[in-house]
């Protein structure tokens, strides 16, 4: 996946023929993408910059759509806003067919159904349910006759399931980016400042390192709430920063520890704990280990452990989506099927892995991780100041 400000379209930026399986094994004979992280994949990384922070416009909203046929990668389509053309004329749009000439989800999935019609007969045809608006929904239904309609989530996402080498240098950037961030921001916090404060200085950080900000969770002294708010920071606070940032539409999410003055040793000895567990999971991460074994490791390092009954632990596929494939357990925060946990893990897959204790007394900490499944086990992109990152004193 290129720059999608500097990228030349030439041809499919994907595996066709992964795509082509994947549509087999789901019987979807056209593939109709919504989703603006799908859109974006099947493109190679180019993102329409002008609805980058909002959708909505005029009357309706900006619904990018592109059209894929089994076996056929040069009968390929992308439906986007008139303002796109420009970007068409400096050749970053690879689809044989673009039609960029929709203002909202009526006229854009119009010219959708024109296309799938010009390519023929189209039995199954696959659809992001979740990421097609409903009037786009129902016009799309009611111009397709004879058409069974499929949900094509699932395709979708094993097709990104392992990223390219590409992808995967976004994602180094983007940890790396996202951790420097929050070392520069645990340096400038001190008494008196408020939750509010470390987040807008977080979010300047992110953007100086071009992050674009996406979140920040953030704990302070003995309170678990990781709302922002103007919560005072005090002398001796422990703070949790768990923030994610985007970079060219790839997410570094990671997690770490700052304390306004030095640690004492229960201190140490609690962030130690947490650190302990995440290097026991990630002593299951290797090609060909089962996803679900990253899980089994991590619970069984919790269940030794004295506080047990306030630490959490789990761990989830990230890249274009948090909480994406490998799906690795069904008892995590964000329920799904885990249809990985019994399959071997493969090179490229890209897993979060984070452990958080709940201290009645001592606050929140935590420790969140990113892991690239490598030809040597993992890779751990961002893996910096995992201690506890001291802050001044003085406001």
């Amino acid at each position: 996946m290129d720059n999608a400000h500097d990228m030349i379209a030439t041809a499919a930026p994907f595996d066709t023929a992964k795509l082509d399986r994947l549509m087999d094994d789901a019987g979807l004979d056209i593939l109709i993408a919504t989703s603006r992280h799908n859109v974006q994949y099947l493109l190679g990384g180019y993102r329409f910059f002008f609805f980058d922070v909002m959708e909505a416009i005029g009357t309706s909203r900006y619904l990018p759509v592109f059209v894929y046929q089994k076996g056929h990668p040069e009968n390929s389509a992308y439906i986007g806003n008139r303002m796109e053309k420009f970007e068409h004329e400096l050749g970053r749009i690879w689809t044989p067919t673009v039609k960029a000439e929709a203002w909202g989800t009526i006229d854009a999935i119009g010219l959708a159904i024109d296309h799938v019609r010009k390519l023929g007969t189209a039995r199954r045809v696959g659809i992001e349910a979740g990421f097609l608006p409903a009037d786009a929904r129902d016009h799309l239904f009611a111009g397709c006759d004879n058409v069974e309609f499929r949900e094509a989530h699932f395709t979708l996402e094993r097709l990104r399931a392992v990223k390219s080498p590409a992808e995967l240098d976004l994602i180094r950037e983007a940890s790396e980016r996202v951790v420097d961030a929050m070392m520069a921001t645990f340096k400038a916090c001190a008494p008196g400042m408020t939750k509010n404060d470390v987040v807008a200085r977080l979010r300047r950080e992110e953007q100086e390192r071009d992050i674009v900000f996406e979140y920040c969770l953030i704990a302070a002294g003995r309170s678990h709430n990781r709302a922002p708010s103007n919560q005072l920071l005090e002398e001796g606070d422990v703070i949790s920063i768990d923030s994610g940032g985007n970079y060219r539409g790839y997410i570094g999410d990671l997690s770490r520890m700052g304390i306004l003055g030095e640690p004492d040793s229960e201190l140490r000895e609690l962030l130690q704990e947490i650190e302990d567990i995440q290097q026991v999971a990630r002593r299951a991460i290797w090609p060909g280990a089962l996803g679900g074994d990253i899980i089994a490791a991590g619970e069984a390092a919790v269940k030794t452990s004295s506080h047990r009954a306030v630490l959490d632990f789990t761990a989830h596929g990230i890249g274009l989506v948090s909480h994406e494939a490998p799906r690795l357990t069904a008892t995590g925060p964000v329920p799904y099927a885990p249809y990985d946990a019994d399959r071997p893990l493969e090179c490229g897959m890209v897993i979060s892995i984070e452990t958080a204790l709940l201290h009645p007394a001592r606050g929140y900490i935590k420790l969140e991780d990113t892991l690239i499944v490598s030809e040597t086990g993992w890779e751990a992109p961002g893996d910096h100041g995992r201690e506890w990152n001291s802050s001044r004193l003085t406001a």
